[in-house]
């Protein structure tokens, strides 16, 4: 567990509302990402709150968090491409590996104690290890007040009813979650359509909108104006940045120049081969490998080309960024299903490899026509961009009741 300063502004006796957020993280840096930018947006709304993430999230500690917040790494797994998984570094099996991390998330709320909880996406979580805590919980702590946060798209209905039946994941939301968050709006898609939730559970629901993303640092200047190429995380970037290199080799007059963030889970043979053949650009691709400051260098950027993560998502909408997404449709539907809505509506536009192709041209087109493509903002949704002040309203109401006390 890292250790952050005691806050300067507080006594050491005061009495802070405690808030543990669950980020199971087995691919990717969607859930640790989303997960402080719930917690940093929390305490900052209200100074007597502190929260704790959990986290199997490899790069946490690469991330800096403000005063009040703090996380615990818990042992990683790592997903295979055919959907399995394996322990990441202790060389124990899978089963033995879950049992571990379920007895340090039920050690850590015995002990922290928290007043609320908010879950990210998984309601049982990895492979059901948050079920004897929720259970514990249950019994020992009613008073705590759960939340399952929701991301926008969670992957095709049909596809997502079988894997909830399968974990037992709508009971447990029936059972265990006092209320459900979803970052996004009804009128853009629902996530939970195909699921066989009750009318109880669905009345428990709030849609807060997206999750507005700040720059608190200095903004890159734009006098070198560059194209941000950003495949998330990484892990499964290969294709998007192979078509961008290769439309920048196709085209030495294409413009504006690009830089590329490979992001943590993008190494070995395929990073270094994209190195030597962005080498060879003289300098119209420039290339990081990973930046927890990813607000700083969309807010300099002209135009995005990227994945279309949930994070990446918020990151374009909040900074206006003119963009165009290269959705994955493997193992998950959810950046496609996000994308094609963000087409439709006119937010951003889509490459779709089965409809559009994915050749080089098709990719120096889409970078040149970024200039002219209209960002985000031209178009008007209510409330797009509401998603932390409603959490931030909920998080009180939730303290509250946990506390028995009214509003």
């Amino acid at each position: 567990m890292t250790t952050s300063k005691t806050p300067s502004n507080h006594k050491a006796t005061a009495k802070l509302s405690r808030i543990l957020l669950y980020s199971h993280d087995t691919f990717g840096l969607g859930h640790i990402r989303r997960s402080r930018t719930l917690a940093n947006a929390i305490t900052a709304a209200d100074e007597n709150t502190t929260a704790l993430i959990l986290t199997g999230s490899p790069v946490a500690g690469r991330f800096t968090f403000p005063e009040r917040v703090d996380h615990i790494r818990l042992p990683g797994v790592t997903k295979m491409v055919d959907g399995s998984y394996m322990s990441e570094t202790l060389g124990m099996d899978i089963d033995d590996t879950t049992a571990l991390r379920s007895g340090l998330i039920k050690a850590t709320i015995k002990q922290f104690k928290p007043d609320l909880i908010i879950v990210d996406k998984e309601p049982t979580g990895f492979r059901g290890e948050l079920l004897s805590s929720l259970e514990w919980l249950k019994e020992h702590r009613p008073e705590t007040q759960i939340v399952l946060g929701l991301r926008d798209v969670l992957d095709d209905p049909a596809l997502l009813a079988k894997e909830w039946d399968r974990k037992g994941a709508v009971a447990a939301t029936e059972k265990f979650y006092d209320e459900i968050w979803i970052y996004g709006l009804e009128s853009i898609y629902n996530p939970v359509a195909g699921l066989d939730l009750s009318d109880a559970a669905k009345a428990r629901m709030h849609w807060t909108g997206y999750l507005r993303r700040e720059n608190l640092n200095d903004p890159v200047p734009k006098d070198d104006p560059y194209v941000m190429i950003t495949p998330g995380g990484g892990g499964d970037g290969k294709a998007m940045v192979d078509h961008v290199l290769s439309a920048y080799e196709k085209d030495p007059d294409l413009k504006p120049d690009a830089l590329l963030i490979y992001g943590p889970f993008l190494t070995g043979d395929d990073r270094a081969t994209f190195e030597n053949r962005a080498a060879k650009l003289n300098g119209r691709v420039r290339t990081v490998g990973f930046d927890s400051h990813m607000e700083t260098l969309m807010t300099g950027a002209v135009g995005v080309v990227a994945m279309g993560g949930y994070n990446t998502f918020c990151e374009i909408l909040s900074f206006d960024k003119p963009a165009v997404i290269i959705p994955r449709t493997v193992p998950r539907l959810e950046q496609y299903i996000r994308a094609k809505r963000a087409e439709d509506l006119g937010l951003m536009r889509m490459i779709h490899k089965e409809r559009d192709g994915d050749s080089a041209d098709v990719m120096i087109k889409a970078i040149r026509d970024l200039h002219n493509q209209k960002p985000p903002s031209a178009v008007q949704i209510s409330g797009l961009l509401d998603g932390l002040d409603v959490v931030a309203k909920r998080t009180k109401h939730l303290l509250a009741k946990a506390a028995g006390t009214s509003e």
